[in-house]
């Protein structure tokens, strides 16, 4: 498996095997962005708050996968 190919597929795992907040949180707002919900600047908060309490309140996410989900997410 070439690096490329190694960091494509840690990246993919990064979005599955979440907290069960988390990745509902991940889902509706992936869901809100297909719609075009006017809600979605809720869903951001929401997410963003998830993110940041499974990365540093509870210790669930590393760093660099709280990084990844901001970056694909959050700061579009």
């Amino acid at each position: 498996m070439m690096k490329d190919d190694f960091q494509t597929e840690r990246e993919r795992s990064y979005e599955y095997g979440l907290p069960d907040y988390l990745q509902h949180d991940l889902d509706v707002y992936k869901e809100a962005l297909k719609s075009g919900s006017s809600l979605l600047d809720c869903y951001w908060g929401e997410l963003y708050g998830s993110i940041n309490m499974a990365e540093i309140s509870d210790g669930i996410i590393t760093p660099e996968h709280a990084d990844y989900l901001r970056q694909k997410y959050l700061w579009r």
